[in-house]
């Protein structure tokens, strides 16, 4: 009895050796923590989303069209009317009043200028920056006659 007492406790000492050997080995091979991201400069984020306000690819190439004849705009004719369409675009809403930066971004400034230059297009809806249902039929109108 005493020689089976000797095995089992020398089993189980063996056991618990071999089980805090691996307990610890696990955190001693464990991963450092990740480093942080680097850094994002504000001025070098740029807006990429495409804003259509509901005209098809070709009435948007037609409006690109016009903007690389007289508002310096120099990208692609795809029919995407991407961050430098709409800084061409506000280069030439400052005729109707735009004062906004020329940053792309078609914000509510941005449709109030635009809903201005589509008076002359059927446009006669409030002039409250929000692009409806109102503001795109204009804006379609407008793009077909480019």
């Amino acid at each position: 009895m005493r020689n089976m007492t000797r095995m089992t406790v020398g089993a189980g000492m063996a056991l618990a050796i071999a089980a805090g050997g691996l307990a610890t080995a696990g955190s001693a091979v464990a991963a450092p923590p990740p480093s942080a991201p680097p850094a994002v400069s504000a001025d070098s984020v740029a807006p990429l989303s495409v804003v259509n306000l509901g005209l098809t690819v070709a009435q948007a190439k037609r409006v690109q069209l016009y903007l690389r004849d007289l508002h310096g705009y120099t990208g692609a004719i795809d029919g995407q009317l991407g961050t430098n369409s709409w800084k061409a675009m506000q280069r030439s809403l400052r005729l109707t009043g735009y004062t906004g930066p020329i940053d792309g971004i078609v914000g509510g400034g941005t449709i109030s200028a635009l809903q201005r230059l589509l008076r002359a297009y059927g446009y006669d809806g409030p002039i409250d920056g929000i692009a409806g249902p109102e503001t795109r039929a204009a804006f379609r109108t407008y793009a077909i006659s480019r």
